[in-house]
Formats: C-alpha cells, sequence, structure tokens
C-alpha cells in the first residue's frame, strides 16, 4: 500500500523501546477486547501459559521489570526502522481516513496512540508482553505494537506481505472506532450478563474490527498495489482461530474461539473491502431480530 509520509504533527506515538523515560511524539488492570491473537499465539505458537498474561494485564507490571520506558528522540521514534515508519504511516492515513466519519455523528473522535515496545512494556491496561501480539487498550486508547510481530507473521504464520502489516494496524485501529462508539462497553456488559454468550460476543467484535480494517482500505484503493488485497485476506486466514489451533497440532474447538474461523475473517474483511461502508460491519445485527 502506498502512503503518504507520516505528518508528526498528526499522530500520536510513544516510544518504550530502550530505557530512560518515555516520550510522547506530536500532539501528545483490564485486557483490551483489541488483542490480535493474545491468548492463541501466546499458548499455541511461543509456548506461553495465558494464564499469566491475562494476569499480567489484569495487575500490571512494576515500572523497572516492564523495560516500559522509552529510549528514543521523539523526533525519531518512528523512524527506528522500515517497520516503524511503516506503522506510522498507516496511523496517519488511519486518523485522516476515519476522522471525517465522525463530523455530524454523536460520538467525538479522539485519534489513538501508537505505543512502540520490545519484548515488555507497561499499557493503561497492565503489561504488554511481545508473546501477546498487537493489541489495543482501551483505558488509554492505545494500538501496542511490538514489531517483531511482523517478523513473527512471515516466518510462523504464514501472513506475509506489506499490507499483511497495514491490516493489523488497521485492525487494533478498528476496536479504537468500537470504544469511541460505546461498541466495545456494550459487550463488555453483556458478556458479564451472559458469560455462556462472552466467546460469541468477542468473535463479533473481532470480525467487525476486520471489516473496518476493510473500510479503510477500500477508502484508499487508490494507495492499493497489486497483490495488496490477496495478502489481507491471507493474513486473515491465516490468523483465524481454528487454522492456529490446526496448525498448533490441535482440534479446532469452536466454544474456544475468541476472533473467529479463518473462513469468517476473511468474510468480513473482504466485505469492507469490497462495501467501502462502515454501516455494513454490523456484526451484531442478527441479534437485533
Amino acid at each position: 500500500m502506498r502512503l503518504d509520509d507520516f505528518d508528526p504533527d498528526a499522530i500520536k506515538v510513544e516510544d518504550q523501546r530502550g530505557g530512560g523515560g518515555g516520550f510522547p511524539m506530536g500532539r501528545g488492570g483490564q485486557m483490551g477486547c483489541g488483542t490480535l491473537v493474545i491468548v492463541l499465539i501466546a499458548s499455541m505458537v511461543f509456548g506461553v501459559d495465558p494464564g499469566q498474561l491475562i494476569g499480567g494485564l489484569d495487575q500490571g507490571v512494576p515500572q523497572e521489570q516492564a523495560g516500559a520506558a522509552g529510549g528514543t528522540d521523539e523526533s525519531t521514534s518512528c523512524r527506528i526502522d522500515a517497520a516503524s515508519k511503516q506503522s506510522c504511516d498507516a496511523l496517519d492515513s488511519l486518523n485522516k481516513t476515519w476522522q471525517p466519519l465522525f463530523a455530524g455523528t454523536s460520538f467525538r473522535f479522539d485519534d489513538p496512540k501508537l505505543v512502540f515496545y520490545s519484548q515488555r512494556g507497561n499499557s493503561g491496561c497492565g503489561a504488554a508482553q511481545s508473546a501477546m501480539g498487537p493489541f489495543y487498550c482501551p483505558e488509554d486508547a492505545g494500538i501496542y505494537l511490538d514489531t517483531d510481530f511482523f517478523a513473527t507473521m512471515d516466518r510462523e504464520l504464514g501472513a506475509t506481505g506489506p499490507f499483511a502489516r497495514d491490516y493489523v494496524i488497521a485492525h487494533e485501529y478498528g476496536h479504537h472506532l468500537q470504544n469511541l462508539t460505546g461498541m466495545s462497553g456494550q459487550v463488555r456488559s453483556l458478556q458479564a450478563q451472559n458469560p455462556r454468550r462472552a466467546n460469541d460476543l468477542s468473535v463479533r467484535l473481532e470480525l467487525q474490527a476486520d471489516c473496518y480494517a476493510g473500510v479503510w482500505a477500500a477508502k484508499n484503493k487508490d494507495r492499493l498495489e497489486p497483490g495488496d488485497m490477496e495478502s489481507g485476506l491471507n493474513a486473515a486466514h491465516q490468523i483465524g482461530d481454528d487454522t492456529l489451533m490446526k496448525n498448533a497440532g490441535r482440534r479446532a474447538s469452536p466454544e474456544a474461539f475468541t476472533h473467529g474461523t479463518s473462513a469468517q475473517r476473511t468474510q468480513w474483511l473482504r466485505r469492507g473491502m469490497e462495501t467501502g461502508n462502515e454501516d455494513s460491519c454490523d456484526t451484531f445485527a442478527d441479534l437485533r431480530r
């Protein structure tokens, strides 16, 4: 995807890589709903106990233990490497795409911050660990990313291509949109009321975020390059719950799904790409009938 260079005054970036104090750039105890592959990647690919990760998110970790302080100049955080630059370019494009759509609505638009960390960091939702994969924290409106995850996508998951990386950022941004509109809060309330439906509701949130990612791509279709759509759809397929379980040598268990099957994820990403209409992303429509 051919994106413009980011405007450092138009995005919020925090860098927790290295040591020293945290640097915001530009305008300056609960698991977030926006983890892309959090428990599945941790337990199946890296062999990490997901219970420990969930506990870490709930409780947080000491600052010195997390290594959550930034160690780069605020003007160069996005230029440390190609993955950082690409992520910042995508964030800028996402802001410019979604902000105008909030005009005239009852919802206030606030852009999220992109937080880079390496191995371990701190979020408003508690500890951040690279094994968790990228995630969104509603408590501080942060998209948390260890860019080494992109290498994991290529080598471990088979989700290759530059647009697969853009899809990761756009998906997490979709969770920010859900936070702004109150959708994520409503879902958490419904999950508390009906724990048996918790996984199903989680899947619906994730699929809606996939669809929003596709809408962003469609609204910037003049920037798409040959193979981008295929790259995104392949990434969505590779991180489907059933595919991750099967690749880990486990039986696909629908009752344990939290993000949707490969077929569902590609279906909703494709819907967003083909319609370019955020109203087409209502994954909760059948519950209102």
